[in-house]
């Protein structure tokens, strides 16, 4: 049997979802159909790439090292059969949802005036790594820890946290808000592309209930509706205002790392360039902070 593009594009959304299930809806198949593409795809290479004895399927010490190079030989085949990145090839960034959050406009012009020569193309992707462990994008803007096995990041800034409540509700009242606050109502959580977990909240002071969802849009709208309140980054109400949505800071919380991670096997020749220019607006960012005060 050869190894073609089905079996690898197969393999990385196992990898990405850590499910069989999960990835089949992903990849638009049916569950046996993804079970007997891996399983052709490990008597190829005669190795095991997944570990199936727990219910979260987990990769072997060979499938973190296979995961690495298939994810760079999807992106090459990619790349070589799109017409437009004949002449330039693209840098393609992926985000979950807030991108640079304020710093995103300016970095885009910037980019554009200084680096003619490589397009940026900003893509939202509503999974842990915004593309990245799949090979859609070539670099990714990540908050918070990034556990991904070969992926390498570098901090650009932080940024404060704020929650997110609802407009007409009692929260909105507040100038500012804590973690205790938002325990007393549930708390919205979005388990596939989000940042806040409930390891947020001290033990014992845990929301008692919670609401997930799957991306920033159905969070917004739990959140307008009634059904709880959230917490996220500060760009978050940069690039996601909400007419039935209020942000407000939420002052116990440690600030949220803004990094860049790119896949340690493949690296985009331009990332250097747009790592230091996005540390430079960020600094930037924060002068103008500290000047204008509190």
């Amino acid at each position: 049997m050869s190894i073609e593009l089905r079996h690898l594009r197969c393999f990385l959304a196992i990898a990405e979802e850590g499910s069989l299930t999960r990835a089949a809806t992903a990849l638009h198949l049916t569950q046996p159909a993804v079970s007997r593409t891996l399983a052709a795809l490990e008597r190829r290479l005669g190795v095991r790439l997944v570990d199936r004895s727990t219910h979260h399927l987990d990769l072997t010490a060979e499938g973190r090292a296979f995961r690495d190079k298939a994810a760079a030989a999807v992106a090459a085949f990619d790349e070589a059969l799109d017409p437009a990145l004949l002449h330039r090839r693209p840098l393609r960034l992926g985000h979950a949802w807030s991108a640079f959050g304020a710093f995103t406009t300016p970095l885009l012009r910037r980019w554009q005036r200084e680096h003619p020569e490589t397009p940026l193309e900003l893509l939202r992707i509503d999974d842990r790594t915004a593309g990245l462990a799949r090979g859609e994008v070539d670099a990714a803007v990540l908050r918070g820890p990034v556990g991904t096995p070969g992926l390498v990041t570098a901090l650009l800034f932080t940024e404060p946290r704020v929650a997110a409540v609802t407009s007409d509700g009692p929260l909105a009242r507040h100038t500012s808000l804590t973690l205790a606050d938002l325990a007393s109502v549930p708390v919205v959580l979005n388990t596939v592309s989000g940042l806040t977990t409930l390891d947020l909240w001290p033990a014992g002071t845990r929301p008692a209930t919670t609401l997930t969802v799957g991306n920033t849009d159905d969070w917004l709208t739990a959140i307008a509706a009634g059904r709880g309140a959230g917490a996220s980054a500060a760009s978050t109400a940069e690039m996601h205002p909400h007419p039935g949505v209020t942000y407000r800071p939420l002052t116990d919380t440690p600030p949220v790392p803004v990094l860049l991670a790119w896949r340690a096997a493949a690296p985009h020749p331009a990332l250097g360039a747009l790592v230091a220019l996005a540390r430079e607006l960020g600094a930037e960012g924060l002068r103008e902070h500290h000047r204008a005060g509190p």
